[in-house]
């Protein structure tokens, strides 16, 4: 299994349609691709008056991830509408081995 996780930032006051706006995008998106083993979106506001924003993703395979993403794996899949709510953002992503207890 690989987690795969991507950051960025809003304003805080940006926060609750952001998160709208990528539930209804990535989210879905995620959540629709054939291997995704589950989907998540943590925020956490910060005292400079931005919020962070990480989505968290479960795969069962490099494969899965690919059908996603495509085959640069380790960039990040962007909306259309993402350059309207993000003040900075990563451009790649970080994978995860998850080691299951034996």
């Amino acid at each position: 299994m690989i987690a795969r996780t991507w950051r960025g930032w809003v304003r805080s006051e940006d926060r609750a349609d952001y998160v709208r706006y990528v539930e209804e995008t990535g989210m879905a998106h995620y959540r629709r691709t054939p291997g995704n083993l589950a989907a998540h979106l943590l925020t956490h506001d910060l005292p400079d008056g931005r919020t962070e924003v990480l989505t968290f993703s479960l795969w069962t395979s490099e494969d899965a991830v690919r059908a996603f993403a495509g085959d640069d794996v380790t960039a990040a899949v962007l909306y259309p509408e993402d350059d309207r709510w993000l003040v900075d953002r990563e451009s790649t992503v970080t994978h995860y081995d998850v080691h299951e207890p034996t």
